[in-house]
């Protein structure tokens, strides 16, 4: 037996026990997807990380020429439908929508069953936009300005509210308070619904929150916005001015992007970090975000993981110096 024989022999008998072991060929992934893709919305249905799901999971659907499913897997402030996909085959077929509050909970959380930075691969942000800083209609404030004046004239009085410990609601508001030297209570709620219904029956305040969850109200009159949380104007209320008038630095927005468990192979990142952003050019989907309070966000997956490893120590300093801590 020849000794290139022998070479030839045993390179097919590796090649045949990579097959074995289920490890992808190059082949294979040229081919993904070749089976239906899920998507895990970490929360119950109805919030603006489902409903941006499911309107990128049609777009794929057609890009891909397969199913494109979302699933909802909530629990633990977003965290089991997260740690879920972690911990899934990193092949492309499993992948999780979240939102900036995957960073405001590794700020502060020590005990999650995922490391955000780590066991996630980014895949594609989704979307953007900035908060509405709005308060209750017998509050006396009508600008940026009056709003800081009025909560540096009785410190304690006010009460701001939240959709819980932790969240994007509560960030954005510490966030408030450390710019202008201000203190408000803070009054965690169990989602942003009740903590909009005691806005308006002034059981608080002040409420820093999303376009879709405040802006119904202010156009029937219930409460009153008065600024977004941008540096700048945004489209999404351009009638608003910026809260950065009057508090210098202050810059908040929330995002929505799409991740995938650690390892996922890059050529497949790629594929669909390539379709979303497709998705996210048309005409359709920057229209149903604009009402949605969001503007589309394309970028690199590398653009992307750079914005999560900035965000968990940018907010873990806010929760240190804000004494925000977990539930």
């Amino acid at each position: 037996m020849s000794i290139a024989f022998q070479r030839h022999r045993r390179a097919a008998i590796a090649l045949a026990s990579l097959c074995a072991l289920g490890i992808p060929s190059v082949h294979a992934q040229d081919n993904y997807p070749v089976k239906p893709i899920t998507i895990v919305v970490p929360y119950a249905a109805g919030g603006s990380n489902d409903s941006f799901a499911r309107f990128m999971a049609r777009g794929l659907s057609m890009a891909l020429k397969q199913p494109v499913v979302v699933e909802n897997k909530p629990g633990a402030s977003g965290n089991t439908g997260t740690a879920f996909v972690a911990k899934a085959p990193a092949d492309g077929y499993t992948l999780v929508a979240v939102s900036s509050s995957l960073v405001t909970n590794a700020a502060i959380q020590t005990r999650l069953p995922f490391d955000a930075a780590k066991d996630l691969a980014p895949v594609a942000m989704m979307a953007k936009g900035p908060f509405i800083v709005a308060v209750n209609n017998t509050f006396p404030a009508q600008t940026p300005k009056e709003l800081v004046a009025a909560l540096k004239a009785a410190p304690g009085k006010y009460g701001y509210a939240s959709s819980g410990i932790a969240s994007t609601n509560q960030f954005a508001t510490e966030q408030l308070k450390a710019l202008t030297g201000t203190y408000v209570l803070h009054v965690p709620y169990r989602g942003i619904g009740p903590a909009v219904t005691d806005l308006i029956g002034n059981q608080v305040q002040l409420l820093i929150s999303s376009g879709p969850s405040i802006m119904p109200h202010v156009r029937s009159g219930r409460i009153r916005a008065i600024a977004v949380t941008s540096a700048q104007p945004s489209p999404i209320a351009p009638e608003l001015p910026p809260m950065a008038t009057a508090a210098p630095g202050y810059d908040f927005e929330a995002w929505w992007g799409l991740l995938a468990p650690a390892g996922t192979p890059p050529d497949v990142v790629a594929k669909l970090n390539a379709e979303v952003n497709k998705v996210l050019a048309t005409p359709e989907f920057k229209e149903f975000l604009l009402k949605e309070g969001a503007l589309a966000a394309p970028m690199t997956p590398a653009q992307f993981a750079a914005v999560i490893a900035a965000d968990i120590p940018r907010w873990r300093k806010l929760a240190q110096q804000q004494n925000i801590l977990p539930e």
